[in-house]
């Protein structure tokens, strides 16, 4: 699965870091087409002539938008901010990050999630990425966010951080 290319860099902004966005894997948009293909064909069983169409026709771009609403999730390193779906937070403000693998998300994601902190989960993303907030004006403690390449992330958060970081 490919990620959608990077922004450009401007005069006005720096060069990006890491950009990653969390799209659903292809292969769901086959399964999408066929469920919205069984809801139009359950919404044609009583209809007969043009409006039996009319189920397929709403059916399955609603399945579509759907899957393409939940794979627009961003993370962005960039002019030194972590940039999550719209939310950012200055690497002046992040401390210690950490990888969360994906036999460890059940237990960072239930009993020792804060439920202050700000989770950016996708399930179809193997690993998270623990970022530890250090502002106390910021609410929340530490952002948990899925990333197909988690030490690609960790890394850019650690070059353009002014401070050093735990390994």
């Amino acid at each position: 699965m490919s990620d959608r290319l990077p922004e450009s860099d401007s005069a006005t902004s720096g060069p990006t870091a890491f950009d990653e966005r969390l799209s659903v894997p292809v292969w769901w948009y086959l399964l999408a087409c066929g469920l919205g293909t069984l809801l139009g064909a359950q919404i044609h069983m009583g209809y007969p002539g043009l409006r039996s169409w009319i189920g397929y026709a709403t059916m399955i771009p609603l399945c579509i938008g759907v899957l393409w609403w939940m794979g627009r999730s961003r993370t962005t390193v960039r002019d030194g901010r972590l940039v999550s779906n719209g939310r950012e937070v200055l690497l002046s403000q992040v401390g210690v990050t950490d990888t969360v693998q994906p036999k460890d998300k059940q237990q960072a994601m239930g009993p020792d999630l804060d439920p202050t902190a700000y989770v950016l989960h996708r399930a179809w993303v193997g690993p998270l990425v623990r970022v530890e907030i250090t502002d106390p004006a910021v609410d929340e403690p530490y952002w948990v966010l899925s990333s197909r390449r988690p030490e690609e992330l960790r890394a850019a958060i650690a070059a353009r951080a002014p401070h050093p970081q735990a390994p």
